[in-house]
């Protein structure tokens, strides 16, 4: 057992370590101007050993290829595709089922373009992913920009500009400045700049709530937790779980030896499944899974990955692994001796159980991996292995506690029809943050409403035996327990009835998307930011001669929610809100793209392009307030930019949340 640690405890400690080692390819960019008109951009990249770059042309369902992008361009058109230059390595996948090409040591891309002008601009930027045999780095980008005089053209074209007129001269020099120079922040009021920093202000205030990331950590694990007690009551583990503990004890003569190699048993499933979390960490990174919590793509996938889930639990068919890979290991474990023969037992366990412990797991990592933390996977499935592996241990303990089991049976079944209703209910969940992200105002709040009605009611009548399923029994009768469970189902789909109207529904607050997506509202108790541009809401609170707070924010943000409906509901903060405070929601997820591109030196002091207007408001809160987790909640003075009190995060004490800003107001009369 000591070993069995001793090893996870080590190879923790070496992926974390390989998670954070620099970025392993050094990329330059430089233009080579060709013959005539034409000319050619080259990204030429250095790659650490051990590593790839993939190149242009490999499948999109693979990993990320290099791709050419363009911001702007204005006297350039571009000819052909990116071309990879260098040596090419082509390999068989197993993983993606198809050859997949790459550069190792280093490489080229090649974008050839054509002057259409004399005076050109083009702001572009190289997009590529890159592995080795642990870990992929997420999407990354190669920026290039740069204006001048194409030759060629320009003597072509000189008969042309000297019959232009001069007074279209100083326009063209105007467009030029704002193509070269972007600015983010505010024009300064009264000598002070309202993007400004501060943070050394901030840090002399009292701070509220708690960090939503160091909060979630418990609730992730509790997560896991719950998911993995779920998982032991489906058909697929359960039976397994007495024919195990009879192995041991038959197998040893000596109790203590078979309680012994069953806890090693359990190490050795909770070593498999924390494992598997650390690859979803190592593979993604905390970047990119922050990224996929708010991208459609990724969270339309989630969803249909839930619905498929959740019609295997229905019946519809069975998700199974090749059987031959079970019987590989089972063969190996029968032909090895010791810890390893354990080992492959409990991966034995893993593959066979797959059925129904994988739509489960495959649930737990997505809800665990848009988070945007990089320890979440991990943590999440170190409480379902911990859950899952206590009944084989503690029944190898105290085997007379088997008699006492409930037998295995038709409520097995029971057990995965729920939580395929549950998966249900969540796929509309990551379908809902796609769809407030981008704007397409398909699933708006009673759309949502209406659909969680549906299945919890359908849910309460399955479980009261009013309808059936695939595998279930045609004597299956409800029992007390089901009866109870379709009870609670059917009352929650009642009192979800008045969301329809506009009704607030804490309890769902966190899931359904927010009160403005309403079009049919009868219930006017609510806040609501009338502005959601940082700019424009300052300059609104100076002409009105009130203080702000800014809500950093986000669509898919679950405690946002939560805060709103449990804390902004409060008559007292409603007051307070709407009529003595300027307020001010900014969405850092917004994926509304912004009128052009701006270039920013971020706080560590690397140079980004902000594309869209959740790229603005994240900037902003990084840059002024020191923080990148929603929600956190300042008040400003409009005239400055200071802060009035420090910052207040997640926490539904109303009592301080009040007490939070009337001292802002308070300051703010000083």
């Amino acid at each position: 057992m000591k070993r069995i640690l001793t090893t996870l405890n080590a190879l923790v400690l070496v992926l974390l370590a390989q998670a954070q080692m620099a970025d392993p390819v050094h990329f330059t960019s430089k233009m080579n101007m060709l013959d005539g008109d034409m000319a050619e951009i080259v990204f030429n990249c250095t790659i650490d050993p051990g590593w790839h770059v993939y190149s242009t042309d490999i499948t999109d369902d693979g990993p990320t290829k290099a791709t050419f992008n363009v911001d702007k361009k204005d006297g350039v058109e571009l000819v052909g595709k990116l071309t990879p230059r260098g040596k090419v390595t082509e390999k068989f996948d197993e993983m993606f089922g198809t050859n997949l090409r790459f550069f190792e040591n280093k490489g080229a891309f090649v974008q050839k373009i054509r002057f259409t002008k004399p005076q050109y601009t083009i702001d572009c930027y190289l997009e590529y992913g890159a592995c080795n045999d642990e870990m992929c780095m997420p999407p990354t980008t190669v920026q290039f920009k740069q204006s001048g005089k194409a030759s060629a053209v320009a003597e072509d074209a000189k008969a042309e500009e000297a019959e232009e007129p001069a007074a279209e001269e100083p326009e063209a020099a105007a467009d030029s400045a704002q193509t070269d120079t972007a600015v983010v922040a505010a024009a300064p009021v009264n000598g002070n700049d309202l993007w400004a920093p501060i943070t050394d202000e901030l840090s002399q205030l009292e701070r509220g709530g708690e960090d939503a990331s160091s909060m979630s950590w418990w609730k992730i694990f509790l997560s896991g937790l719950l998911a993995g007690f779920l998982a032991v009551l489906t058909p697929c583990v359960w039976p397994i779980i007495p024919m195990t503990v009879s192995f041991f004890l038959k197998r040893n003569k000596d109790r203590k030896k078979a309680i012994n190699e069953a806890i090693t048993y359990g190490l050795s499933i909770v070593v498999i499944y924390v494992v598997l979390g650390l690859v979803v960490t190592l593979l993604f990174g905390a970047s990119a899974l922050n990224a996929l919590s708010t991208n459609a793509i990724f969270n339309i996938f989630f969803a249909l990955l839930l619905i498929v889930f959740a019609a295997s639990f229905f019946g519809a068919f069975e998700l199974t692994l090749p059987s031959s890979w079970s019987n590989k290991i089972d063969q190996k474990s029968e032909n090895t001796t010791g810890l390893l023969s354990i080992f492959l037992m409990a991966f034995t366990l893993t593959l066979v159980s797959f059925s129904c412990t994988g739509p489960i797991v495959g649930f737990l990592l997505v809800a665990v991996s848009t988070q945007g933390d990089i320890i979440a996977p991990t943590i999440g499935m170190l409480g379902f292995a911990i859950a899952l592996a206590i009944p084989f241990t503690l029944f190898a303990m105290f085997p007379s506690l088997l008699k006492a089991a409930p037998k295995s049976g038709g409520w097995m079944n029971t057990v995965k029809v729920v939580l395929g209703f549950v998966e249900l209910a969540f796929a509309l969940k990551f379908l809902s943050v796609a769809d407030l992200a981008y704007g397409w105002r398909l699933l708006d709040r009673e759309v949502f409403v209406c659909l969680w009605i549906a299945l919890f009611g359908l849910l309460g009548a399955y479980l009261l035996g009013w309808l059936k399923f695939p595998h279930d029994d045609d004597q299956h009768r409800t029992n007390v327990p089901q009866f109870f469970m379709g009870l609670i189902s059917l009352a929650f789909a009642i009192y979800m009835v008045p969301g329809l109207w506009g009704a607030p529904l804490k309890a769902i607050s966190a899931f359904a998307p927010p009160m403005y997506t309403q079009d049919f509202n009868l219930y006017t108790g609510s806040v609501e930011a009338k502005y959601t541009d940082y700019d424009l809401g300052m300059a609104a609170a100076r002409a009105e001669g009130k203080p702000v707070m800014v809500d950093f924010t986000g669509f898919g943000c679950v405690n946002c929610r939560k805060m709103e409906a449990a804390v902004w509901t409060d008559a007292k903060v409603q007051d307070i809100l709407n009529n003595k405070y300027v307020l001010i929601s900014l969405f850092v997820d917004d994926k509304t793209p912004l009128p052009e591109p701006i270039e920013v030196t971020d706080v560590d002091g690397q140079t980004r392009k902000l594309r869209t207007i959740g790229d603005k408001w994240s900037y902003l809160q990084r840059v002024k307030i020191g923080a990148n987790t929603q929600p956190y909640y300042v008040l400003l003075d409009p005239q400055t930019g200071k802060p009035l009190n420090g910052l207040r995060s997640y926490d539904e004490n109303i009592s301080e949340y009040v007490e939070f800003l009337e001292k802002g107001l308070s300051n703010y009369k000083k």
